[in-house]
């Protein structure tokens, strides 16, 4: 799988801030709306590619100020889906996807992301203007990943959009990897998958 699960995420699946807001500002925690929050995945292997979505649950953002100094997007795993097939290939897809092959949605019906920490990188409007560190945590095993994202903070809501690209096989998720299985050919799955995540908080 290459690049996109979730952001996730999924961000979601990160957006936690510098130094905090102003001295004397007081932290509020805003609820992500799982209405408008999105998450899209992309993979591909060596003779194709798929596409899909999972939905959020939810989530919260956390602000001081002007800053995002924490929060957490769950994302509900059982419901990953394929978009680019119907019938007896997307549902074939699908059930592997959430086999212990990959995801094991029975054991593992939650993946999510929590925010460590938000760096500002540029103040330009529509581009990335935000560095996001964050615990990504699939299949019972948690690992950290940074990636850049758009955040507009704004009086009442918060909107973050992000691509995340994550390694499967960090979380034990090694089916068809070439990087683990000798000899594998045309068969092999690519490591890496993205995500496109929207998240909209408010209060």
């Amino acid at each position: 799988m290459k690049k996109s699960l979730l952001i996730l995420a999924f961000a979601a699946m990160g957006l936690s801030v510098i130094a905090g807001g102003p001295k004397g500002s007081k932290s509020e925690t805003q609820k992500v709306d799982p209405t408008k929050s999105t998450m899209k995945w992309h993979a591909e292997k060596v003779t194709g590619k798929h596409e899909g979505t999972v939905k959020i649950l939810g989530g919260t953002i956390t602000l001081e100020g002007a800053n995002i100094i924490g929060g957490n997007v769950d994302v509900d795993m059982t419901t990953i889906d394929n978009t680019d097939m119907q019938g007896e290939y997307h549902d074939k897809l699908v059930g592997h996807l959430k086999s212990d092959d990959f995801f094991g949605t029975t054991t593992f019906p939650k993946a999510t992301l929590v925010i460590k920490k938000v760096v500002t990188i540029s103040d330009k409007k529509g581009a990335e203007n935000y560095n996001v560190t964050a615990d990504i945590t699939i299949k019972g095993i948690t690992k950290e990943v940074t990636f850049p994202a758009i955040i507009v903070i704004g009086k009442t809501e918060v909107v973050a959009n992000a691509e995340i690209n994550i390694n499967r096989t960090n979380f034990g998720i090694k089916y068809g990897s070439k990087s683990f299985i000798d000899n594998i050919g045309d068969k092999a799955i690519n490591d890496e998958f993205n995500l496109k995540v929207r998240i909209v908080a408010s209060k």
